[in-house]
């Protein structure tokens, strides 16, 4: 995985998903945004809307919020060798709230994120990962809030080992942390 993959972290409405996406609409082939967002509300709803909108039409969408690597199995294995040049993970962060929204432990959680990189890695696909950043708030005041931000910090943490480059954004600037800033992104 480490030769494939970028992971794109920061705080909200940081610019680590409009970056994430101008790294991948640099690469060649087509594209697959692979998203983790599961709307419930009238707002969410106009956001996700607002997000495909930004992305255009070049783009092929799977939604999946809490099994990405079902969605993708199933994807590829209708596609044979004919696949995208690119995938963009948009997020981690819901990825892991969903999971433990849905009654999955901190560990079964975290094991997911570790087969699903594993999975990504036979892949063999330049992928971008967006994640928040869980460490630069307040620890929250509540027990799910904390749960949910200290998976998503060890999470983060292991993201960031299996990727070969690893971009700190904050007010729409990349931040390098690991390997080399990709020339789209300076």
């Amino acid at each position: 995985m480490g030769h494939q993959a970028l992971l794109f972290v920061g705080g909200t409405r940081s610019g680590k998903s409009s970056l994430a996406l101008r790294w991948a609409e640099s690469r060649a082939g087509g594209r697959l945004f692979l998203a983790t967002c599961v709307p419930e509300d009238a707002e969410m709803a106009a956001r996700v809307g607002r997000h495909r909108a930004e992305r255009g039409p070049s783009w092929e969408c799977l939604e999946e919020g809490l099994d990405p690597q079902k969605a993708l199995e199933a994807y590829f294995s209708s596609r044979g060798t004919d696949g995208p040049g690119v995938m963009l993970f948009d997020c981690a962060s819901m990825w892991i709230a969903n999971m433990l929204h849905a009654g999955l432990s901190p560990d079964d959680g975290l094991s997911r994120v570790d087969v699903f990189m594993e999975y990504l890695a036979v892949l063999a696909l330049p992928v971008a990962l967006v994640s928040a950043e869980a460490g630069l708030g307040i620890v929250p005041a509540n027990p799910v809030g904390r749960r949910f931000q200290d998976t998503l910090g060890l999470a983060n943490q292991r993201l960031a080992r299996a990727c070969r480059a690893v971009i700190l954004v904050s007010c729409g600037m990349p931040l390098l942390l690991k390997g080399v800033l990709p020339e789209e992104l300076c």
